[in-house]
C-alpha cells in the first residue's frame, strides 16, 4: 500500500497544473485538435463535465485534485461581468442611445457638437406636450383645491386618518379633480431622459468615440477632454449661471411669491439652497468632459427659454393656460376716478356704476368722496342691496352705528323677501347679518346683535369658498358675543365648527374651555 501511494503521489507531481491552464489561456489555436482552445467557451462553465474538455486518454486514469477545481472557478469571472453589464444596459439603454446618435451622425454628417445639441432639442420638443398636459392638470387641481376637505383630519373632527383620506379621495373624484401624482409626471420622464443622454455622451467621451477628438468647435475642439486653459471656465460658468437663471424664473411666479406661513418659509429656504448650488456646480463643470458639457448647457438653455416663453400671455393663451397669475388691466386710482367724474356727470350714471366708483374710492381711502356717490345710488334705487351693505360698512367705519344698522337691516329685509335667493344673495345676507350684529353690539344692544348673528346659523354651509369663509367668520363673531354673555356652552359648540374648518382658530376655543 505504501508503494502504491508513493506511485500515485509521484504521478500527481509529474503533472503540473500549468498543463491545464496553458491551453486554456492560449489565445491562438494549437496544432492539437484535442486542445482546450478548440472547445466552445460555454464548456468552461460546466465544472463537472470532464469529457467536454477532450482530455488525453492518460488523464482519465487519475482523479481531479482540489487545485484543478480552483483553476476552473477562475474562468467564471468574465461570464458574471457580462451578465452585470447586460443588467445595467437593460435599466438604462446606453448602447441603444449611442447607436441612435451614431446613426444620426452617419446620416447627416454634421459635427458631433451639433449632433449633441440638436438631439437634445429633439428630446425637449418631444417632452413638451407632456409638460403642457401637466400644467393643465395642475391648473385644474388648483381650481378644485379650495373645494376639497383637508387631507389630514382637523383637530376635534372625530375622524381617523383613514376616514379622512377616504373622504378626501371621494370628494376629489366627485368634483373631477385630477390625481396629485400629476405633479411628478413630467419629472418622472425628464430625469431619466437627462440621465440617459448624460451617461451616453459621457461614455462616448471616455471611450474616445470616433470623431469626438475633433467634433467640437471654437475653444472646445476635443469633446473628450476636460475644460482647461484660459477659456476653460466658460462651460462651468454657463452651467452655474443657467442654473441660477432657471431657479429665478421658477420662484418668480406670483403663486410662489405670495405663499405665506410654514410653506412659504420652506420655499424660501429651498430657493436659497438652490442658489447656493451654483458654486459647487461651477467646480463640477471642471470634472466633466466637454462633450457632456455641450449637452448640459443646451438642456439648461432650453429650460430657460421654455420658462420665459410660458410666461408670455400670448403663448399661454394659445396653450389654454391663461389664469389669474397674469397681470390684468390696472385698477383705476382715486385720481383717475375723479378725472372720469369730471368728464361724466354722476347724475347720468346708473346705480351700479355709482356703486363701482364708490367702492374704488373706498378702497383707496377716499371715504368722503365715496359717501355722496352711494347716497346718489340709493336715491335712484332705494332697494339696491349692494349699495345698502357698502353704505352700512362705511358708516360703521365712521362710528355712526345707528345709521349703519339702519342701512344693513334694510338690506337684510330685501334679501329675506327674495323668493329664490342665489348663492350671491346668500353671501350678501351673511355679510349684512355680520355687520348688523357688530353695529348693534357696539351700541350696547347685545341681544339684537346676537339675533342678527344667529341668523347665519339658520343658513346652510355655502359651497363657494369665499362665502364659506364669510360663513365661519360669522360663527366666530357669534361665539365671541355668546362668550361675553357667559353662554360658553353655546360658544364652544360654534367654535368647534370653526376650528374644524380652520384649525388656526383653535386658540379661541381654548379660551372658552
Amino acid at each position: 500500500m505504501a508503494t502504491r501511494s508513493l506511485l500515485l503521489s509521484t504521478l500527481r507531481r509529474s503533472r503540473p497544473i500549468s498543463t491545464l491552464s496553458r491551453p486554456l489561456t492560449n489565445s491562438s489555436p494549437g496544432p492539437n485538435p484535442n486542445s482546450l482552445t478548440s472547445q466552445p467557451s460555454n464548456a468552461i462553465s460546466s465544472r463537472n463535465s470532464l469529457a467536454s474538455f477532450n482530455f488525453p486518454s492518460c488523464r482519465s486514469l487519475s482523479t481531479r485534485t482540489a487545485s484543478e477545481s480552483i483553476n476552473f472557478e477562475e474562468f467564471a469571472d468574465p461570464v458574471s461581468t457580462e451578465t452585470e453589464d447586460g443588467v445595467v444596459n437593460g435599466i438604462l439603454p446606453v448602447d441603444s442611445m449611442i447607436w441612435l446618435l451614431d446613426s444620426y451622425h452617419d446620416l447627416t454628417g454634421l459635427p458631433w457638437w451639433i449632433i449633441i445639441a440638436s438631439s437634445t432639442l429633439a428630446m425637449r420638443l418631444t417632452l413638451f406636450p407632456l409638460h403642457v398636459l401637466q400644467m393643465h392638470k395642475i391648473k385644474k387641481i388648483s381650481r378644485s383645491f379650495s373645494k376639497l376637505p383637508p387631507l389630514f383630519p382637523p383637530p376635534l373632527s372625530g375622524r381617523s386618518y383613514i376616514e379622512q383620506i377616504s373622504l378626501f379621495r371621494n370628494e376629489r373624484r366627485a368634483i373631477g379633480c385630477p390625481s396629485y401624482l400629476w405633479f411628478l409626471a413630467f419629472l418622472s420622464v425628464q430625469i431619466p431622459c437627462f440621465l440617459l443622454w448624460m451617461t451616453s455622451i459621457r461614455r462616448m467621451c471616455l471611450d474616445n468615440h470616433p470623431g469626438f477628438d475633433c467634433g467640437g468647435a471654437l475653444w472646445f475642439q476635443n469633446l473628450t477632454e476636460l475644460p482647461h486653459g484660459v477659456l476653460g471656465p466658460i462651460f462651468p460658468f454657463l452651467i452655474a449661471g443657467l442654473h441660477g437663471v432657471n431657479v429665478h424664473f421658477s420662484f418668480d411666479r406670483s403663486s410662489v411669491r405670495n405663499t405665506s406661513g410654514l410653506l412659504g418659509l420652506l420655499s424660501e429656504y429651498y430657493r436659497k439652497y438652490l442658489n447656493f448650488m451654483m458654486l459647487p456646480l461651477f467646480f463640477i463643470g471642471y470634472c466633466i468632459p466637454q462633450g457632456s458639457l455641450v449637452y448640459w448647457v443646451t438642456n439648461s438653455s432650453l429650460t430657460a427659454i421654455q420658462q420665459v416663453s410660458l410666461k408670455l400671455p400670448v403663448v399661454r393663451a394659445k396653450l389654454g393656460l391663461l389664469d389669474k397669475d397674469f397681470p390684468k388691466a390696472p385698477a383705476l386710482s382715486a385720481e383717475m376716478v375723479a378725472h372720469e367724474l369730471c368728464k361724466v356727470s354722476p347724475e347720468n350714471l346708473s346705480p351700479h356704476e355709482l356703486l363701482v366708483l364708490s367702492v374704488k374710492l373706498l378702497s383707496s381711502g377716499h371715504r368722503a368722496r365715496a359717501i355722496p356717490l352711494l347716497q346718489m345710488a340709493l336715491e335712484k334705487d332705494s332697494g339696491h342691496v349692494k349699495a345698502l351693505i357698502v353704505m352700512g360698512q362705511a358708516r360703521l367705519q365712521e362710528g355712526l352705528h345707528a345709521e349703519a344698522t339702519d342701512h344693513l337691516e334694510r338690506a337684510i329685509s330685501n334679501l329675506i323677501l327674495t323668493g329664490h335667493p342665489t348663492a350671491e344673495d346668500v353671501d350678501h345676507l351673511i355679510l349684512a347679518s355680520q355687520w348688523a350684529g357688530v353695529a348693534c353690539i357696539r351700541q350696547g344692544k347685545n341681544a339684537e346683535g346676537i339675533m342678527h348673528l344667529e341668523r347665519i346659523t339658520s343658513l346652510e354651509e355655502p359651497e363657494d369658498p369665499k362665502s364659506k369663509a364669510h360663513y365661519f367668520d360669522g360663527l366666530l363673531l357669534l361665539a365671541s358675543a355668546l362668550s361675553k354673555e357667559d353662554r360658553n356652552a353655546e360658544a364652544v359648540k360654534y367654535l368647534r365648527l370653526v376650528v374644524a374648518y380652520d384649525p388656526s382658530r383653535k386658540e379661541f376655543l381654548d379660551q372658552c374651555l
